[in-house]
């Protein structure tokens, strides 16, 4: 008979279970399965774990295994056995295992639900986290295999294995016998265990890109022996920059007795340096790029940054290249920014790093900074960094990254660790394509929550070298779905940087009231409009005439800070004429002394050829942005001051010595945002209004209601079984019907009537009135081109409008015509639900019609929708007044149509083989609502989701 152990053909290997992970320390490993050929890797691996933990495991001594146990633990089925493997460099350092139990505890197959599970850990590689990531993949893996629940023995004094169940957040029951703690749980997600995966996702990701960002060593390869070239442009860069680490310099072609580049230690490899490295910055073409990474590996480098070209953004070969790249440095535990990037920047005070072709560093301050594009990088850094032109003033940046193609470390790793970074208070994101926008939303609103998140978003394709999704959605919505998520969504780096600048500076504004005070009429106005145009609600201009002093301009902003109709304050100053007009810097001193007499409130200038105002504003002033004050019921606060914000330009690269840090500030300074241009600075607070409103509704954000009528595990079956019947598949009316009838959403029953008689004896079955419409697909919801006939109130009049449709748009078969009970009249709207590729699952609603197909009103939610979600859905759209008695019509029942739409949102959530539902038209009436058509689509659920196991992006 053949056993379990000799099946290892019943299912071909499961090539989707690889997968790359980053540990608790910020190092990566590969899961993947057990096979055969890895007889000898499971032994070299069990030579190093040491007597104790091989006693913890066999609960006995047990030296070494035996040829039967090395087959057993090789041998799967891929079913009721499965093995996965964490490894590094291609050898194990731990394994876990299942194997399918029935009710009494022995080896069984499917229906038996239940498994027992085993951990084995090299000591070497305690502690980083392996396990905890090793269950949450086989726990996955057992799922798809249809095991529910976990066992496992373990002897009390192994504390460690104890905890990493315990911790992980499943429902579980505990047990003690005859010396053996056996723990038991269900592998079903909870709240818990999702909030557990991600935390210790978020923590390792952070802690991944921390170790790129803060190294306590550095080398660079690829420095030429002469000056110039990438690789000592670098150099000289983070040498420059004042650097407090190690600094390496790296050529195979250095001649042997050459010691120094520089002042800095020269080496032929990286495997002669004398010491641990943190960071391999490398500049060398892309052919010899491998001969590197495998240097650095084996040397224990943590993690590289790629500035060589010529990988993806240079064709199919170029890509090839550039997922070798990836294998090859994931296979020694590294991480990448790169390839053909521009690098990375970090002000902090004990790090000073500028590992970048930017030639200065920038100054110290707040703003964290990501781009995948060089170009734009320089852009952004030139922007923050100069004086005249644009937004002016000193700002400071916390950390920069330019990633390229950002093969590895994306803008969702750089997000991870601005998340808790301390140093970093606003972050800056230019994205020219987003390669995993579900997760990106997902942590953009947990950052947002925490600290402003701006964006600018590419419209056009992803550059060549960028990895991405498909999506089927509008670019539009995209942004709709980041706003939700809190990003501000901007279109240009001027307006990034502009945003920037206010929420840096400023606390954010309570509400849209704003001020506006200054000495030119004109600019006033011009301020007073752009407010209307925004959606702020501006108070009529306060004119201060071109002979205002400063100290009119100190009483007048103190009156409006002071005054609670006011919500922000926009300053106007033009250049004065006249020995009594204010200079720029007692301007600029009576403007802070207001503001920090009044605080809680944003402040904003806009100048007109004052470029002394606008840097008398920002001196000696820091770039952090508010505390909440509570006491004042403000959102903005006191500020806090950076001891480390320049007040003078920086030394080029190449200046004698690193740049030396200006005295702190005095305590309480206000630095205040100057703008060239009223439509500028009035974006800019709009897009804070925004935010603020986000902030406080975040705080919120509703619940996902419960129904006591919905029959998940109905659905759930019957699914299955519709699914049995092909790989994906458009769902009859009948089992349309069915199916959202077990989530409580009726649709309004229509019959088939292909004949003058069938419709007639479907009027009798249904009741009059009724209603007959072509459901054809070029007339199915058009009744603006007269395939609907309605309020038939009998036979006779039924038998004439067959008659009109039949000879207006042709033969029955052609038409397809059904017959269908009168609903309530109503409004007319549309509600959406689909699986997006790359955004998820996503809600929409509208209004039907076609005039709202062209205008493009839907309104656009991701799934799951909070009952508050479903409230702001509805009053989203720009029809929304429709709805709400618009010019003495009644209103309609939108409490029974936002039920609807979280009832619709949860048949999605709880379902992923539920791709796509359509509701048209869904007549809302002043009592009730009526589903007059639906369709479903189902397709088979992918082999993991977002509540899946932690990994990274595949290559």
């Amino acid at each position: 008979m053949q056993t379990s152990a000799d099946r290892q053909d019943r299912h071909q290997y499961p090539a989707h279970w690889e997968a790359d992970v980053v540990l608790r320390d910020g190092g990566t490993a590969r899961i993947r399965p057990i096979t055969v050929d890895d007889a000898d890797r499971l032994v070299s691996f069990y030579e190093q774990v040491s007597d104790e933990s091989k006693y913890y495991r066999f609960f006995a001594p047990y030296p070494r295994l035996s040829a039967k146990d090395v087959h057993r633990f090789t041998h799967h089925d891929f079913v009721d056995r499965v093995g996965l493997a964490a490894t590094i460099g291609g050898e194990f350092i731990a394994t876990v295992r299942y194997d399918r139990i029935g009710a009494d505890g022995m080896p069984a197959s499917a229906p038996a639900d239940e498994a027992e599970v085993a951990f084995l850990v090299q000591d070497a590689h305690q502690g980083r986290g392996v396990a905890s990531a090793l269950l949450e993949h086989i726990a996955a893996v057992a799922r798809e295999r249809d095991i529910r629940r976990f066992a496992a023995e373990v002897l009390p004094a192994n504390t460690k294995m104890i905890k990493v169940f315990t911790d992980a957040g499943y429902t579980q029951k505990r047990s003690f016998e005859d010396g053996v703690v056996r723990m038991e749980f269900d592998l079903e997600p909870t709240d818990r265990s999702v909030a557990v995966q991600r935390a210790r996702e978020q923590r390792a990701e952070a802690r991944s890109v921390r170790r790129l960002l803060a190294p306590g060593s550095v080398a660079v390869v690829g420095v030429g022996r002469a000056p110039g070239g990438v690789g000592r442009s670098v150099l000289g860069n983070i040498r420059d920059a004042g650097y407090g680490g190690r600094l390496h310099a790296v050529n195979k072609a250095f001649p042997q007795d050459l010691k120094e580049v520089e002042g800095v230690p020269a080496h032929h490899s990286v495997r002669d340096i004398d010491g641990p490295v943190d960071l391999a910055v490398v500049a060398v073409p892309a052919e010899h790029v491998p001969a590197v990474v495998a240097e650095c590996g084996e040397h224990g480098v943590q993690g590289l940054v790629v500035l060589s070209a010529g990988y993806a953004e240079s064709g199919p070969e170029g890509r090839e290249r550039q997922r070798a790249l990836v294998r090859q440095a994931r296979a020694y535990g590294m991480r990448i920014i790169g390839p053909n990037a521009f690098g990375i920047i970090n002000t902090a005070a004990d790090v000073r790093l500028n590992a970048s072709l930017a030639p200065e560093m920038p100054r110290t301050g707040r703003i964290g900074m990501f781009a995948q594009s060089g170009a734009i990088g320089i852009a952004l850094l030139s922007r923050l960094h100069r004086r005249g032109g644009g937004v002016t003033g000193v700002t400071g940046v916390s950390t920069f990254v330019s990633a390229g193609n950002r093969a590895d470390v994306s803008g969702n790793d750089v997000l991870q660790y601005w998340y808790d970074d301390p140093e970093t208070d606003v972050a800056l994101m230019y994205l020219e394509s987003i390669g995993n926008p579900r997760k990106f939303t997902r942590l953009a609103r947990r950052t947002a929550a925490a600290k402003p998140l701006v964006v600018v978003q590419g419209v056009g394709s992803a550059p060549q070298g960028h990895a991405v999704r498909a999506t089927r959605l509008p670019q539009a919505t995209v942004s709709a779905l980041l706003r939700q998520a809190g990003v501000l969504r901007v279109d240009t780096i001027t307006e990034l940087v502009d945003a920037g600048l206010l929420l840096a500076r400023q606390p954010l504004p309570m509400g849209p009231r704003v001020a506006i005070l200054g000495n030119s009429e004109s600019l006033g106005a011009l301020t007073y409009d752009r407010c209307l145009a925004e959606g702020l609600r501006p108070s009529r201009p306060v004119d201060l005439t071109t002979g205002a002093t400063a100290e009119d301009f100190h009483r007048a902003l103190t009156r409006a800070l002071a005054d609670d109709t006011d919500d922000a304050v926009v300053v106007t100053a033009i250049p004065a004429i006249g020995e009594a007009s204010p200079g720029d810097a007692e301007l600029a001193e009576a403007l802070r002394s207001a503001a920090a007499a009044v605080p809680g409130k944003p402040v904003l200038v806009v100048h007109v050829e004052l470029g002394g105002l606008a840097e008398a504003l920002s001196a000696a002033a820091s770039t952090a942005p508010q505390a909440v004050d509570r006491t004042s019921g403000a959102e903005g606060g006191a500020h806090r001051g950076d001891p480390h914000h320049p007040a003078e330009r920086l030394p080029a690269a190449g200046a004698e010595g690193p740049p030396s840090l200006p005295a702190a500030p005095p305590e309480g300074t206000h630095l205040i945002p100057a703008y060239p241009a009223a439509e500028r600075a009035v974006r800019a607070l709009a897009e804070a209004v925004r935010y603020g409103q986000w902030r406080r509704e975040a705080l919120d954000p509703g619940k996902v209601p419960e129904y006591d009528d919905i029959d998940e595990k109905g659905a759930a079956r019957l699914i299955g079984e519709l699914l049995a019947r092909g790989e994906g598949l458009t769902l009859s009316d009948a089992a349309t019907c069915e199916l959202l009838g077990r989530y409580g959403i009726h649709v309004r029953r229509a019959l088939p009537a292909p004949t003058p008689d069938a419709a007639a004896e479907a009027a009798r079955t249904l009741g009059y009135p009724v209603a007959l419409k072509a459901t054809a697909p070029h007339l199915r919801h058009r009744a603006d081109l007269g395939g609907v006939r309605l309020d038939l109130a009998d036979e006779e009049q039924l038998r004439r409008a067959y008659a009109e449709l039949t000879g207006l748009f042709g033969k029955p078969e052609e038409l397809r015509p059904v017959v269908q009970g009168m609903a309530p009249r109503g409004v007319d709207t549309v509600v959406r639900a689909v699986i997006d590729p790359a955004a998820g699952a996503v809600l929409s609603f509208g209004l039907a019609g076609a005039a709202s197909q062209l205008l493009g009103d839907m309104a656009h939610r991701l799934v799951p929708v909070t009952d508050r979600e479903a409230t702001s859905l509805v009053r989203s759209i720009r029809t929304a007044p429709l709805l709400f008695g618009w010019r003495g019509s009644t209103p309609v029942d939108t409490p029974a149509l936002e039920e609807l739409l979280l009832r619709v949102s949860r048949l999605v959530d709880d379902h992923p083989e539920v791709v796509a539902v359509t509701l048209e038209p869904v007549v809302v009436a002043p009592h009730g609502v009526s589903a007059l058509g639906a369709t479903v689509r189902l397709a088979p659920p992918p082999a993991r989701d977002d509540l899946g196991p932690r990994t990274m992006p595949a290559y």
